[in-house]
């Protein structure tokens, strides 16, 4: 949206959303759910995401998978690292942050929420 007195883009509300949780609470998946309902996610990027559980046996994990992005997260079934995700809709500006629940990563979620 322009201001029509200034000429710029008039800012839009930030909203930051961190999710935590306890380990295998499906933290992640709900995450990668989300930024596909939000059409982040392409139907092309969901379906090569839904191909490559199936293969590693982890089907189930298919919106988990957008945003665990490291080798070991997928290997083990867990989020090891924060993922940031920014997006915009017409009214707010929006950053959501995807934090590990194991107790061994709480250093990670820690740092990740205070990036909120």
């Amino acid at each position: 949206m322009e201001d029509s007195c200034t000429g710029q883009e008039a800012r839009k509300t930030h909203i930051s959303l961190v999710v935590i949780g306890h380990v295998d609470s499906g933290k992640s998946t709900t995450t990668g759910r989300l930024l596909c309902e939000c059409g982040i996610v392409d139907e092309r990027t969901l379906e090569m995401y839904t191909q490559e559980s199936a293969q590693a046996g982890k089907a189930s994990f298919k919106y988990a998978w957008i945003v665990d992005n490291l080798k070991s997260e997928r290997e083990r079934g867990i989020t090891i690292d924060i993922t940031l995700s920014n997006f915009t809709s017409p009214r707010y500006q929006f950053t959501i942050i995807d934090a590990p629940g194991h107790r061994d990563f709480v250093k990670n979620m820690i740092t990740g929420t205070s990036q909120a």
